[in-house]
């Protein structure tokens, strides 16, 4: 499924036009964004409660060396 998400300020103009557009396209959704706000703020903390590890998510090496080529 493609979401085409249209930005409320424009939803009276492009909304129709859009629908239209892809009505043939069962793939494709034409919606329009309705947040008001961002669900989380820039630089928030998590409450202290919660217990959040912060760890490296990178992958061990193999221990060894590669043979020369």
């Amino acid at each position: 499924m493609i979401y085409c998400v249209v930005p409320p300020e424009l939803a009276d103009e492009l909304l129709p036009q859009l629908e239209a557009y892809y009505a043939d396209d069962p793939d494709v959704e034409v919606i329009v964004d309705r947040r008001s706000a961002e669900r989380r703020a820039r630089g928030a903390e998590a409450p202290e409660d919660t217990q959040r590890e912060v760890r490296d998510r990178r992958r061990t090496r193999i221990p060894g060396d590669l043979p020369d080529v």
